[in-house]
């Protein structure tokens, strides 16, 4: 999973509302998003901007 963050928050919510259906995630109390690689090529696709943080995994 890749760690990613968005300017603002219209941009976020954008973001996540491409996202639900299409890639599972989860947001960090950090305010940063954890979604697959994946998900990455789709919002660039988009032209949703986003700064990638990097790779995390998911501790259960």
């Amino acid at each position: 999973m890749i760690t990613i963050t968005f300017a603002d928050r219209e941009t976020e919510k954008h973001a996540l509302a491409f996202l639900i259906g299409r890639f599972s995630g989860r947001v960090l109390r950090s305010g940063e998003h954890l979604v697959p690689e994946a998900a990455l090529k789709a919002l660039a696709n988009q032209n949703i901007p986003f700064s990638v943080g990097g790779k995390k995994s998911i501790n259960r």
